[in-house]
């Protein structure tokens, strides 16, 4: 049986001069109404009055019809909407406590992207169309749709390094759950080694930012001496420090893509460990080799494909002690430095410290099924714990 689920096709494209200049327009323009609707909803906020969907989609008809914003009408109408959609998800999720108060777009620092809904694109034999335009993007194919489905959500965008993309939204039906197995993994994620596995395997850590550190350095010290303003000089210098970032983040993604369908396709249960990596950045020395081995986006490629393809992704409390706890014996160390990799404990068994986390963390995940724990434990119980951390409440008889 099939599992059919949203998947987003991304491919690279390049426009010509006039496509270009219509959707560097768009950008400008949803980018536009969706600062004027949030400053709207802003100022009701402060007299105590909420602004909803469909009262700022009534605005932009008025916005519109006046001199001033009449070039919203040269562009199509959908993204528009759209903007006005994403404004509304953003407020949902404020309210529900899932996120903070929208923010304003920056016309340097946002990202530059419309969205197009079925009525506003055309896909026929492989051919892109957007509204407005007259020819279809020269999209390159580097992998086919799934057969037999149609887009439903177009979205095109620019990112700093001056690459165009377009992602394609469709039901994927070729997304099945793959046959069980009995295997069941623990993860410690680190630094030195990016993965350790309750097996024994490590994973080396590619450290993909400083194999570009050098180049990326002088790139940015020559960004530095540019005149600040819209320069050609500085223009260049930018685009150039943008594009050694890309590549950093293209091989970075690629890497960990590899590595989550790798555990994925070999493991019916995967136990990691739940941790708030916004906190550790906080960390000023390990925050660059933190922030390089992109433990967050690891852990969101795993939780996704595990929905997919049947598997079950377990985190553990994390505070629980998997380094210095004897996965042999049980006895748990009052203190261990981090520069201790290898330890002995009193009944005689020397650990590696990565490799006895990973047995650790494989223990208290399987101990967590049994709780009837979820992906993200204590986030989901009332008392926002774990079920390792938990303990039977004693009741009156």
């Amino acid at each position: 049986m099939s599992t059919h689920v949203k998947r987003a096709y991304r491919y690279r494209f390049c426009p010509t001069d006039a496509q270009a200049a219509e959707l560097s327009r768009t950008f400008g323009c949803v980018r536009k109404v969706y600062n004027m609707a949030l400053a709207a909803r802003t100022e009701a906020w402060a007299r105590q009055e909420r602004v909803s969907y469909h009262q700022t989609s009534a605005m932009l008809t008025a916005w519109k019809k006046t001199g001033e914003l009449a070039y919203l009408n040269e562009v199509s109408s959908v993204p528009l909407q759209q903007a006005l959609r994403h404004l509304q998800t953003a407020f949902t999720h404020f309210f529900g406590k899932r996120a903070k108060y929208p923010r304003f777009k920056s016309r340097k620092t946002s990202r530059r992207s419309a969205e197009y809904t079925s009525s506003a694109f055309r896909f026929r034999d492989g051919k892109l169309t957007l509204a407005k335009m007259t020819e279809p993007l020269a999209v390159v194919w580097s992998r086919p749709l799934p057969e037999g489905t149609k887009p439903s959500t177009v979205t095109v965008s620019q990112d700093s390094a001056g690459r165009w993309f377009v992602s394609l939204l469709c039901d994927d039906p070729s997304v099945r759950p793959l046959p069980a197995t009995g295997q069941a993994v623990g993860v410690d994620v680190g630094l030195d080694h990016l993965l350790t596995l309750s097996t024994g395997e490590k994973i080396t850590n590619p450290r993909h930012e400083r194999r570009d550190r050098a180049a990326l350095a002088k790139a940015q010290r020559n960004l530095a001496r540019k005149a600040r303003g819209e320069g050609a000089n500085r223009r260049k210098a930018r685009l150039k420090a943008a594009k050694i970032h890309a590549r950093i983040a293209d091989r970075r993604r690629d890497g960990l893509h590899k590595i989550t369908t790798r555990l994925v396709r070999e493991n019916q249960t995967i136990v990691i460990e739940d941790l708030t990596v916004r906190n550790m950045v906080k960390n000023h020395r390990l925050a660059r080799a933190i922030s390089d081995a992109a433990w967050s986006e690891f852990r969101s490629m795993l939780e996704y494909k595990a929905a997919w393809y049947g598997r079950e992704v377990i985190a553990v409390d994390r505070w629980f002690p998997s380094s210095k706890l004897c996965s042999a014996c049980g006895t748990l160390q009052e203190a261990m430095r981090l520069n201790v990799r290898t330890w002995t404990c009193d009944c005689g068994t020397t650990h590696d410290r990565d490799v006895n986390a990973a047995h650790n963390l494989l223990a208290a995940g399987l101990a967590v099924t049994v709780c009837g724990a979820g992906v993200r434990p204590q986030r989901s119980t009332p008392d926002r714990q774990s079920a390792t951390k938990q303990k039977p409440s004693r009741r009156e008889p």
